[in-house]
């Protein structure tokens, strides 16, 4: 198997290829990303990514065509497994039973199991904020109660605020919804952070559901670490994973729920029964072959990615030096906080009018937008050509101006 991270690249060219994308041919009618908003409007929001999918997935997916499309192996893929649990043990998941891998039709209908498995209406549900928004929808419209903590601003970076989440807690928390890499801020939680975030779960007997959809993404020249990779915390421990950020394939919705203990497995999946579905045959494929042979599109596209934040990052500094952002340590979604700005109140309807930039709005990732907690914060997309992403900038820039009074 190529590993994700083999640095056979050159091969690909790929990032000639990213270096002239052309806005017609990615404004097709499939794309909601960018159909939602006018023809002229620079999409910088959903988390798809502009570049074309890789050769041998496409390879992959023709020759599966020239076969049934019958049911495929719905009691569990043998090749997909394998493949994820090798791939699962480089991220400290070692020896994961092929009973504790089960496959989801995407990772946000996992996020709802977990919940609904490991929870009662009325239980408190713990997360960190601001979060992708799955997570609030995941508590609240399960009759759950959200139990937030708000990350901190430590002046370089967004930390976990530990009296925050201490103080979060209750009686009736049962469940933490952890994201790693965490959507919006791009923090990949280290070694230390990981530590006590275990010692915490333990402490409060909490079983634990990690999102680690984005974990391939990791600008670090280490290995990811997955939170399971602790043994204490295995068995409360359920860990979502799936290819559709790392390999820009939304649209063919696959995932995994990956656990030490295939009860716990087994809990989640009868707990919602028929209403969860299952992945499709091509899905299945296009898995398959990411795992097989996409590591040098994906260590390519990552460094290409990893240049795109830094061009973004240093636009910011020259040209908006009263917005605040921390170049991302994973994920191709930059939070800035514009707060500073006179329009802060309106900066998504201002920059989608006067600039023509469609972003997300920051109040989308707390669990009442009609609060307008992160109000002046802005979630960005940077997944697209150099060229799209200055002109983006540049449009951003000649509508906010680059000093505050």
């Amino acid at each position: 198997m190529t590993g994700l991270h083999s640095p056979e690249v050159s091969v690909l060219e790929t990032t000639d290829v990213y270096s002239h994308l052309d806005p017609a041919a990615l404004r097709h009618a499939d794309s909601l990303k960018w159909t939602l908003y006018g023809e002229d409007v620079i999409p910088m929001w959903v988390a798809d990514m502009d570049y074309p999918v890789a050769p041998a997935i496409l390879n992959a997916l023709q020759d599966r065509l020239t076969r049934g499309l019958g049911y495929p192996q719905l009691m569990g893929d043998p090749l997909l497994t394998r493949l994820i649990q090798e791939k699962a043990a480089t991220q400290g998941l070692t020896d994961l039973p092929a009973e504790g891998v089960a496959l989801l039709p995407g990772v946000v209908p996992g996020i709802f199991a977990a919940v609904h498995a490991l929870t009662a209406p009325g239980d408190g549900v713990l997360t960190m904020l601001p979060v992708y928004h799955p997570f609030h929808l995941s508590i609240n419209d399960q009759r759950r109660v959200v139990q937030a903590a708000a990350l901190k601003d430590s002046g370089t970076r967004w930390e976990i605020d530990w009296e925050a989440l201490e103080g979060a807690v209750t009686p009736s928390t049962r469940l933490m919804l952890l994201c790693h890499p965490h959507n919006p801020t791009g923090r990949v939680w280290n070694a230390e952070e990981l530590g006590k975030l275990r010692d915490f779960a333990l402490k409060h007997n909490l079983y634990v559901c990690s999102d680690e959809l984005h974990a391939d993404l990791s600008f670090a020249d280490a290995l990811f670490e997955s939170f399971a990779a602790d043994p204490r915390v295995r068995g409360r421990t359920v860990t979502l994973t799936g290819p559709c950020k790392a390999f820009n394939t939304a649209g063919l919705g696959i995932g995994a729920m990956l656990s030490h203990d295939a009860a716990l497995i087994k809990r989640l999946k009868t707990a919602v029964g028929g209403l969860m579905g299952h992945p499709s045959a091509l899905s299945i494929t296009m898995w398959q072959a990411a795992l097989q042979e996409g590591g040098p599109w994906l260590a390519e596209t990552v460094a290409y990615l990893r240049g795109n934040r830094d061009l973004l990052q240093a636009f910011l500094a020259e040209r908006f030096p009263y917005i605040k952002s921390y170049a991302v340590e994973s994920t191709y979604l930059a939070w800035l906080d514009v707060r500073s700005h006179p329009h802060a109140g309106d900066i998504q309807q201002v920059l989608l009018e006067q600039a023509r930039v469609a972003i997300h709005n920051g109040p989308v990732f707390a669990p009442d937008p009609q609060k307008a907690d992160y109000q002046g914060f802005i979630r960005v997309n940077f997944a697209t050509s150099r060229a799209l992403l200055t002109e983006a900038l540049e449009r951003m820039a000649g509508v906010l101006g680059g000093d505050v009074e």
